[in-house]
């Protein structure tokens, strides 16, 4: 599909198009379900709830109805016989299961959001009148142990910044394309670094999205909505150098609107862009696994400690509640707790 100028559009179409196929394979009530929450959530939502749900019908024909039904025959009926007890097994089954030939596994997060989607799609029928009983509301979600924020050093924040612009430490085979994305790779690096964009924000960038006047950019925000980002004079001057290269380089198609763009001449596609920060990272930090969200953590980090100001983060990083902001910086504020450890004395110095 060739891409319109506008990312988002362009990846909305794409999982629209998979969630039509993706229901192909699912039981006849779940069309019921995804047209029911289509006004409160985004694509990308509703195709993991296909891919979730794929998981929960194969589970219950082959667990709960011993081979005896198969994902398209289900009924709202047979949904309804699901116990408590059932949901049980399915996040125990989680843990190590085969699904079309592969074994797979989920990790407690993964238990947790397919618990959900289950949890959302008997609430709708629930809500409905449709069904009598939700016993899925039963089942404690799964817990979830706090991840260790992994985040850049300032050093290892220039570091990588260096390896992108001077090719330090790089491989022989990177060399060969080295000078063609240095300008590319820098510049990328320093708006994740400098303004904690979210990748999908990033790829989705377009030229006319900067405005240098003011130092900032439009982006589309996760759900949809707009919001401005304002960057630094030392991002701005990133971008600009790129851009320069852009305007001097023939290849480059007249027509073509993204800002950040492949060897292939095209939008930069978000897998390319963690394959990017993963290859610069494993140089400068080789023992911690960088990527995107984590160079977004870094700016975090960096502008908490800056300001204390844990609003102006929230703000900033586009979280809807400042408690998913405290959650991601809790070990800014243990750093601030140790630095104020010693400011109380209890015995006096003498005059």
């Amino acid at each position: 599909m060739k891409d319109s100028g506008n990312f988002h559009q362009d990846r909305n179409f794409s999982n629209l198009q998979k969630i039509d196929e993706l229901l192909g394979e699912l039981p006849y009530c779940c069309e019921d379900f995804f047209r029911g929450v289509e006004p409160n959530t985004s694509t990308l939502t509703r195709l993991n709830y296909c891919y979730d749900l794929r998981i929960f019908c194969d589970f219950l024909c082959k667990k709960k109805f011993r081979g005896k039904k198969d994902v398209l025959s289900l009924t709202l009926e047979d949904f309804e016989q699901v116990t408590e007890t059932d949901m049980e097994i399915f996040l125990s089954y989680l843990s190590r299961y085969e699904f079309r030939g592969r074994m797979l596994s989920c990790d407690e997060r993964a238990k947790a959001r397919k618990l959900s989607t289950v949890r959302s799609f008997y609430k709708y029928f629930f809500n409905k009148g449709l069904i009598e009983v939700n016993n899925t509301a039963k089942v404690s979600t799964p817990k979830l142990h706090e991840k260790e924020i992994i985040r850049l050093e300032d050093d290892e924040v220039e570091h990588i910044l260096g390896v992108a612009e001077f090719g330090s430490g790089i491989s022989h085979h990177m060399e060969g394309y080295h000078e063609r994305t240095s300008l590319r790779d820098t510049a990328i690096l320093t708006v994740f670094l400098g303004t904690g964009i979210r990748i999908s924000e990033l790829v989705g960038l377009n030229n006319d999205s900067i405005d240098f006047k003011t130092n900032s950019f439009v982006i589309t925000r996760k759900g949809g909505n707009k919001a401005i980002l304002y960057f630094s004079e030392e991002v701005g001057d990133a971008i600009a150098a790129y851009l320069a290269q852009k305007e001097n380089d023939q290849k480059v198609p007249a027509d073509e609107k993204a800002l950040f763009l492949s060897l292939q001449y095209k939008r930069i596609s978000v897998r390319a862009v963690e394959n990017l920060v993963k290859k610069y990272a494993r140089i400068v930090s080789p023992l911690k696994k960088i990527t995107p969200h984590k160079l977004r953590s870094t700016y975090g980090t960096a502008l908490y400690r800056e300001t204390g100001d844990i609003f102006i983060v929230a703000d900033v990083l586009g979280h809807k509640d400042v408690n998913t902001t405290r959650k991601h910086y809790a070990a800014i504020t243990e750093d601030r707790r140790k630095s104020v450890a010693g400011k109380v004395k209890l015995h006096k110095e003498d005059d």
